[in-house]
């Protein structure tokens, strides 16, 4: 492998050509690309009926089609989920991502094509490779393996006996992974694509503590996990005197802030840590930046993008901007017009523009996973800075955690009821409370409107769940998995008295 290192190197920084022009040209490139869709997917049964022949404009585009939530896109999805082709996209189509976005109990089946993986997910790969090797010229990642936690296989049920296959798109990805990605990681695929969650997880870590390892891939809770396996198996308290080579850690999923503290404390030499956004439906952006938490948006990956004021969420016609008029820490929900069919599709996501020149983005959070029963309008990004800030001046750190209202009662005011999971307990939780409290104040104008004189809403309150509870949670929902995460805001009580009843068993 250590032959290898040098012309990797030369070959990974090619892409950083690629990169300069999309960033130098973005709105140009995304209007080709949707050319590109439009063309090639003219003559299917989607297209024909949207008339894409005649389809000259981005704004004839989004005159002639409308936006479409998964339901309203699902009977097409559904038809090639049952082995008809040319429905969405004039590709055949192999491979399905399961994807329930959260723990929620509807799975969605989202369409890859060999396009959105070779010119979107595996393109991106490449690009987030040249990006990091860009930034830090002293790695040496290609010496070693990389090491994740995958989801697994099952045959296409709407279609038996095709071949076709679906399943986390994490296990699509390892599956159909170019000879050169395959050989540099591990474990092997017998492994990866395990379905028994808790019996991979140990098998995963027997296989790779005695591997080489330079990098690891996943959710920080999960990763967690493995780490914690893999030292428990070597009789080690550091990562590093397992993997000595360690030296990035690529994430996505949850906000890494309050897990970075946990991470710090196994590891005994400079890990470094590169966000991305990578989802079912494809690779978005990738943290670009040594010094900066935000992510370049990925303009030439097979993927056109239109953004959705969130007052425009839920209307019969509701109105998006392109790039040339998106406005910088405006919240929007995320549509996107892809190489594997999807159309105007709202895949769920909020996002907002810290940057404009080049483009570059935060998540925000879900469209879905927000609390707003007393007007208060929290979002997911609310919560994870508040939480991150709470935890960094208590001292704490967490594992998980989840956050529901509490209604409104005769002669009392509600609350935002918190299950919090942690790793190292703050000395004092009510200090914790009142930190976090305030710091949801100072970010959201709104929820300190209604905590006014505790006239609407009262000081949160929080339950300390003992260690595992949240695991237990998502084992007993079916849903243990890298893909899989615990939600964490959500405007009703469904996860949080679920949640509560075990606790309180």
């Amino acid at each position: 492998m250590k032959l290898l290192q040098r012309p990797f190197n030369w070959l990974i920084k090619q892409r950083l050509t690629h990169l300069e022009r999309f960033m130098c040209h973005p709105l140009e490139t995304q209007e080709r690309l949707l050319q590109q869709l439009i063309s090639k997917s003219k003559k299917t049964v989607f297209g024909e009926k949207f008339n894409f022949a005649s389809i000259k404009w981005v704004a004839d585009f989004k005159t002639r089609v409308p936006t479409h939530t998964y339901e309203q896109l699902y009977p097409y999805i559904e038809r090639v989920l049952q082995g008809e082709q040319n429905v969405l996209w004039p590709t055949p189509t192999e491979w399905f991502a399961k994807s329930s976005g959260t723990t929620g109990s509807k799975s969605k089946f989202i369409p890859v094509s060999p396009e959105s993986l070779q010119e979107g997910h595996y393109k991106a790969g490449k690009d987030m490779l040249a990006i990091y090797i860009n930034n830090y010229p002293d790695n040496k990642i290609a010496k070693g393996r990389s090491v994740g936690l995958g989801g697994s296989l099952y045959p296409n049920d709407w279609h038996p006996g095709s071949g076709t296959q679906y399943g986390d798109v994490s296990a699509v990805l390892i599956k159909n992974l170019p000879f050169w990605a395959q050989w540099s990681r591990t474990p092997n695929l017998e492994i990866a694509l395990m379905d028994r969650w808790e019996e991979k997880v140990e098998r995963l870590a027997s296989a790779t503590a005695t591997e080489n390892v330079t990098s690891m891939v996943g959710i920080p809770t999960w990763v967690l996990l493995l780490l914690q396996k893999v030292l428990a198996i070597q009789g080690k308290c550091c990562i590093h005197d397992v993997w000595p080579m360690l030296e990035l850690f690529i994430h996505g999923g949850i906000s890494f802030g309050p897990y970075k503290p946990l991470f710090q404390a196994i590891t005994s030499k400079e890990l470094r840590y590169l966000e991305v956004y990578n989802a079912s439906e494809g690779f978005f952006a990738v943290q670009d930046r040594v010094d900066a938490e935000d992510m370049l948006l990925l303009l030439d990956h097979g993927i056109f993008y239109e953004f959705m004021p969130l007052d425009e969420l839920g209307k019969e016609h509701p109105e998006t901007v392109g790039l040339e008029a998106v406005v910088l820490n405006k919240v929007y929900a995320l549509l996107i017009s892809t190489n594997a069919g999807l159309w105007r599709y709202q895949i769920g996501d909020t996002i907002k523009f810290t940057s404009l020149d080049p483009f570059r983005i935060t998540i925000a959070g879900r469209t879905k996973h927000f609390i707003n029963v007393f007007g208060e309008e929290v979002v997911v990004d609310n919560v994870e800075k508040a939480v991150e800030k709470a935890c960094r001046l208590t001292n704490a750190t967490l594992s998980d955690y989840t956050v529901g209202p509490r209604y409104l009662e005769a002669g009392k005011s509600g609350s935002h009821e918190w299950v919090i999971e942690f790793a190292h307990p703050p000395s004092d939780v009510a200090y914790f409370v009142d930190t976090l409290d305030t710091a949801l104040k100072e970010l959201n104008t709104d929820y300190e409107a209604k905590r006014y004189k505790d006239l609407v809403l009262t000081r949160p309150i929080i339950h300390c769940a003992p260690r595992g509870l949240f695991h237990r949670w998502l084992k007993k929902q079916g849903k243990l998995g890298e893909q899989h995460k615990v939600p964490r805001l959500a405007n009703d009580r469904e996860y949080l008295d679920d949640i509560l009843s075990m606790l309180s068993g």
